[in-house]
């Protein structure tokens, strides 16, 4: 351990430059990570939160929300076979609203199902239950589009009217804003081929015969884009992990190279392979562990300036699996230079090869 110190100390410039790499590949990794979730949660966050684990789909509808339709018979059916209070059947529509008295467009996701069910999410303003027919609430995201509480939007397909009376977060689908309206209305605002039932969400183990059940992770790879999104940005996450691995690997390995007298002096003087080896191991923790914590701070500091309508999403689960990943993809780096520790010969090194 005073080794490994010590010489931090004494090649402030080497160790520091390979520091600062280290910093700029943990924040990268990082951020790639905060927005590829902050992504995913801002195209899925409705079905994410919903406290379902399975859902009811048609048949032919391939396991998208948007395709299925169920329909009352059906409905009736799945209901017969579980308790109505964990079966919830739901309305789903995307489309197209304006603000009343303004020529302003707002794209919305609508979700119409009975009130009070265990699907309904948690109002952080305004009303929160027995709503009207013309009273919606809606993902507080929709307040960037100039929508406030109070405010009427309306669909200009059938001209009805709808007035904002709460607010939910979270709640978004297909990277738009969801609102949520009394199913008493749907039909209202619905076309003739979008009366039936989109999906049923179930909160129960109960077998479910004669139907197509699939559980929720099925149904976030259905929505349009998540499943492609998600999957390049875990590419791009893989190869920085990667390209780490190598950087840390080469540097140690080039610095261990500089050193291979100081290490042949060392073990002709009895020092043993287990403890140069140890001094290696603690030098490449120290300065993971200082980059970590620089790059998680200047992620703190960059998550706080970042604008709302960015999606951007680190949780404190994700940062510690992340620092440990990146915690052993330095020990990996460091195996090569490890190998070159424990193959010097003292006399050798002394003598400069003669």
């Amino acid at each position: 351990m005073f080794l490994a110190l010590k010489e931090l100390k004494q090649s402030k410039l080497r160790y520091g430059l390979i520091g600062t790499i280290m910093i700029l590949l943990s924040f990268l990794v990082l951020i790639i990570s905060g927005l590829a979730n902050g992504l995913s949660h801002d195209n899925a966050s409705s079905i994410i939160e919903m406290k379902a684990d399975k859902f009811v789909l048609s048949s032919d509808s391939e396991g998208k929300l948007l395709r299925s339709q169920i329909k009352k018979k059906d409905v009736e059916q799945v209901l017969a076979q579980t308790d109505e209070k964990d079966a919830v059947p739901i309305h789903i529509k995307m489309s197209t609203f304006e603000k009343k008295g303004s020529s302003k467009k707002v794209d919305i996701a609508i979700f119409a199902s009975k009130q009070d069910s265990f699907i309904a999410p948690k109002i952080i303003e305004g009303k929160t239950r027995d709503l009207k027919d013309n009273e919606i609430i809606a993902d507080e995201s929709i307040k960037e589009k100039g929508i406030a509480l109070g405010d009427e939007i309306v669909d200009p397909v059938f001209n009805k009217v709808f007035k904002i009376v709460g607010f939910t977060q979270n709640q978004m689908f297909s990277h738009t804003p969801v609102v949520f309206m009394n199913e008493n209305v749907w039909k209202s605002i619905a076309l003739p081929h979008e009366k039936d039932y989109s999906v049923i969400a179930l909160n129960s183990d109960k077998e479910i015969s004669h139907t197509k059940v699939v559980d929720k992770k099925e149904v976030l790879q259905s929505i349009p884009g998540y499943k492609e999104e998600q999957g390049t940005l875990t590419m791009i996450i893989t190869f920085l992990l990667v390209i780490a691995a190598l950087l840390i690997g080469v540097f140690f390995y080039v610095i261990t190279l500089q050193k291979t007298q100081q290490l042949g002096v060392l073990k002709a003087i009895g020092t043993k392979n287990s403890y140069l080896a140890k001094n290696l191991v603690v030098q490449a923790l120290f300065l993971t562990g200082i980059a970590l914590v620089i790059g998680i701070g200047l992620i703190s500091a960059v998550q706080a300036i970042l604008p709302p309508s960015m999606p951007f999403l680190l949780t404190t689960t994700m940062v510690v699996q992340y620092a440990g990943i990146f915690i052993v993809i330095s020990l990996l780096g460091t195996l090569i230079s490890l190998y070159q520790v424990l193959k010097v010969d003292a006399l050798e090194a002394i003598g400069g090869g003669m």
